[in-house]
């Protein structure tokens, strides 16, 4: 199955933003590719969020960033960082509006999910097109799990296998859980 991340359906923003906000990566976290959850640091900026332990709260998904390049010695736009390739502050762009949903691949949910919380795996992130390896794992009551399961996304979404999520403990969240 070729995951995707989260990509935003839909939130309370309009175009051309949809609810993105400007943040900070420092230019050696590593890589983070559009669609990733990303997680706050103690320093103010962020990075790709691992999901080993679920219970962090999350800054928001990644959707794109700007930096100077030192390769090619002008600004590029991306849908991702990969890394490296720059020597200051990286400028990238986050949704982590607490109305925002998104749809995400699933692999197992059911119908009987729906209202619960539920975790991600980050998964391999593609250099080529930029596009994020993350998908959505192990739904559960836990209140403290990053995102709750809205609904499960048709085929009109892209399949089976596919929900519709939305924030359970971003950072601009004032409570979690249910």
């Amino acid at each position: 199955m070729a995951y995707f991340g989260f990509r935003q359906s839909g939130g309370t923003g309009s175009a051309p933003t949809y609810e993105q906000v400007p943040v900070k990566v420092a230019y050696n976290a590593g890589s983070i590719f559009y669609g990733d959850p990303v997680e706050p640091l103690a320093t103010g900026y962020i990075q790709r969020a691992d999901g080993t332990t679920g219970t962090e709260g999350i800054a928001g998904i990644f959707v794109g960033c700007k930096y100077l390049s030192t390769s090619q010695k002008r600004t590029v736009w991306s849908n991702y960082w990969p890394g490296s390739d720059t020597s200051g502050d990286v400028e990238a762009y986050i949704i982590n509006d607490p109305n925002a949903t998104f749809i995400v691949n699933a692999p197992g949910i059911v119908a009987a999910d729906v209202n619960a919380n539920i975790n991600y795996t980050i998964g391999t992130g593609d250099t080529a097109t930029g596009i994020s390896g993350a998908y959505a794992s192990g739904a559960a009551a836990t209140a403290t799990l990053p995102f709750r399961i809205v609904a499960l996304a048709d085929s009109v979404t892209g399949g089976a296998d596919n929900i519709i999520v939305r924030f359970n403990n971003v950072a601009t969240k004032s409570t979690t859980g249910i």
